[in-house]
């Protein structure tokens, strides 16, 4: 669809790269990756067409459409959430403005030879408008806008009542119905939620058209890309497969250049002092310069940068009592809104919590609660022994003093600190020499993150909490933070949408939702295990209050009782689900049957001999326009008994926590 043909670009003496060039197929899944700065979004915007490169060229097949979503969106418009996302480009009002008068031709012509010619071009135009997602738009739009994390009310908002993030989710939504050829996405994850970046992976694996990506996020990146574009310091390297394979290789090619170049480093040395000991000789002359002439066509191996894990022993914090901290029936409201009530929760020395929940949940409250930097009307927070406290918000960046150098702002924090043990810290933190003498003012926002975590573990508390610790942060960095925290030897609560983070370094995970919280020990993919055998276990509304009849389990024969009640509740769930399983597999095959009539209707339509005869194809035409107007039908339907089989599982799950 689109050639990128040996193209450059440089800013004043910088170059960013030179001699890229790439074929972007229908199907690709292609991550752009590197540094910050490098020339990603650079990139980005000259196969958009949005700037120029300085040399090398662009070409697209005609008709190919490319959307684009930036880092920075500006919204302006007055209409709704839904009517912004559902209603037609310009492409769309001509395509079906035109269909809209094919058929009104096709209503008066008589002319069996022109009715074929206008049946050909409907055909055409139908299937273009549908791949567009033109038939059913509204409901297309909400399943999307669903899939992102908006809600029924948010449907009937305006765009400007948005924050930034969730901006940047409608626009992300907009681009998915517009549904075009290429879709280039940079940094698209950085306002996801967990729960929304599953969806959204899940979306993009099905998406008719090619996707280029930018993004930190390496299970994203995992989960998604099968091409690897690197764009480095002295190279540009191109890897077909996921990132963490393309990681080895890389690391692999790395080692194997390094050896290359330390034999040739070897042979080169032996052949000058053969040149430098025989020079002067006479009789050497002619060996001596065969060598020179030859050590002159050496083509030299170069070995490509590779940031370097600095090992870095950070300093112990003081030990502490075995409780850390303690939530006892705390309640939190903002205004009339209630967020937590009878909150309880504990975490113990050697924790490594991470709290997730789609955005709203309330996760920064609770950790802000921990923190002890935000109030609560009711209950009680309790630190344990010894134990002292250290969070980590975005703002912590502010507090850094643009006036210092590296190392004088390390030296704020522990003034008694050798200037050695500073450099070593920040070495460890990928700021090394010279770099230490840099001063704040000139650092980018992942370089002042990386500044603000080291000047934090410079004297390290032992009860640490970080609010979204990788914001800003590049892959490198996000490597270099999860070993700094996986060295550290307190306890740790944090959040983030970094699924890396959370599988290397969380020992528990505490889920929000509903202003309740949930605590599962174990790590990320435990949790995510527990949360799918979950869904197998869901309940009847009708076991429900059956239960609140029946009372609970009494002390006596307790654990008897209870077992009877979970096999009753599984059983109630069990014939309740049964026919709604049925029914969704019947619309599922019956789904899956239209769907493959329709692809023969539309080799049908490309083949020029079934136009022959006009009967067929006008009944043909409605057949397909009957087939559309079903698979829409079986959709809502399935969408309606999903939404059922949720609510039953969500019945069984509070009767069950009701025992």
């Amino acid at each position: 669809m689109l050639s990128v043909t040996n193209i450059s670009k440089s800013y004043a003496s910088r170059e960013l790269f030179s001699g890229v060039s790439l074929t972007i197929g229908m199907s690709d899944r292609i991550a752009v990756i590197g540094r910050n700065g490098v020339g990603k979004t650079t990139l980005f915007e000259i196969i958009a067409g949005n700037i120029m490169p300085d040399s090398g060229s662009i070409s697209r097949r005609r008709g190919t459409t490319i959307g684009y979503l930036r880092q920075d969106i500006r919204a302006s418009s007055e209409y709704t959430l839904l009517e912004e996302v559902s209603r037609s480009s310009d492409v769309m009002n001509n395509l079906a403005h035109k269909i809209s008068l094919l058929h009104e031709d096709l209503a008066d012509e008589k002319d069996e030879e022109t009715v074929s010619e206008l049946l050909t071009e409907l055909g055409e135009l139908q299937d273009l408008y549908e791949s567009k997602g033109g038939y059913n738009s509204e409901h297309e739009a909400k399943i999307i806008l669903s899939g992102l994390g908006f809600s029924e009310y948010d449907f009937g908002r305006r765009l400007s009542e948005f924050s930034g993030g969730w901006q940047t989710r409608i626009e992300l939504a907009r681009l998915l119905f517009l549904n075009p050829d290429i879709l280039l996405l940079d940094e698209p994850t950085n306002y996801l939620d967990l729960e929304t970046q599953r969806w959204f992976e899940s979306y993009l694996k099905r998406y008719h058209g090619a996707v280029l990506v930018t993004s930190h996020d390496r299970a994203f990146l995992n989960d998604v890309v099968r091409k690897i574009i690197s764009i480095e310091a002295d190279d540009v390297i191109f890897y077909h497969g996921d990132y963490d394979s393309y990681v080895l290789a890389r690391q692999k090619d790395i080692e194997t250049r390094q050896a290359s170049a330390r034999r040739q480093e070897l042979k080169t040395s032996r052949e000058m002092r053969f040149i430098e000991r025989f020079r002067a000789k006479a009789t050497k002359a002619t060996q001596v310069q065969s060598r020179i002439k030859k050590l002159g066509k050496i083509e030299r191996i170069t070995v490509p940068h590779s940031t370097k894990r600095i090992h870095f022993k950070f300093p112990e914090p003081p030990r502490s009592g075995h409780t850390v901290i303690e939530l006892k029936q705390v309640g939190k409201s903002y205004g009339e809104h209630i967020v937590y009530r009878e909150l309880n929760l504990v975490l113990e020395r050697g924790d490594r919590a991470a709290i997730i929940g789609v955005n709203g949940a309330g996760k920064t409250t609770l950790l802000r609660m921990l923190a002890g930097v935000l109030p609560f009307e009711r209950g009680k927070c309790v630190l344990g022994h010894n134990v002292t406290t250290a969070y980590f918000a975005q703002y912590y960046i502010e507090s850094l003093n643009p006036r210092n150098t590296l190392i004088e702002e390390l030296r704020s924090v522990a003034p008694d600190e050798p200037e050695q043990y500073l450099r070593g810290l920040l070495g460890a933190f990928l700021f090394s020499g010279d770099e230490a003498t840099k001063h704040i003012s000139v650092l980018s926002g992942g370089e002042k993150t990386r500044v603000a975590i080291a000047r934090m573990l410079t004297r390290p508390a032992n009860f640490l909490l970080l609010d979204e610790p990788t914001n800003h942060l590049d892959i490198p960095s996000r490597e270099i933070l999860t070993y700094a925290l996986d060295a550290y030897k307190g306890t740790i609560s944090f959040i983030t949408h970094d699924r890396t983070l959370i599988r290397e370094i969380a020992n528990k995970i505490i889920e929000v939702r509903d202003g309740q919280i949930k605590v599962f020990p174990g790590n990320y993919d435990d949790y995510l295990r527990q949360d799918e055998a979950s869904g197998a276990e869901t309940s009847a509304t009708v076991t429900l209050r059956d239960l609140q009849q029946s009372g609970r389990p009494s002390s006596a024969g307790g654990n008897r009782q209870r077992k009877a009640l979970e096999g009753h509740l599984r059983n109630e769930y069990y014939r309740a689900m049964a026919p709604v399983t049925k029914r969704i597999e019947e619309i599922e095959q019956e789904s899956a049957s239209a769907a493959e009539r329709i692809k023969e209707i539309d080799a049908m339509i490309a083949d020029p001999s079934h136009y022959k005869d006009s009967k067929n194809v006008v009944a043909v035409n409605r057949e397909y326009l009957a087939l559309r107007e079903r698979v829409v039908d079986l959709t809502a339907k399935w969408d309606g008994l999903t939404a059922e089989a949720e609510r039953l599982k969500l019945d069984f799950l509070r009767a069950k926590e009701a025992l």
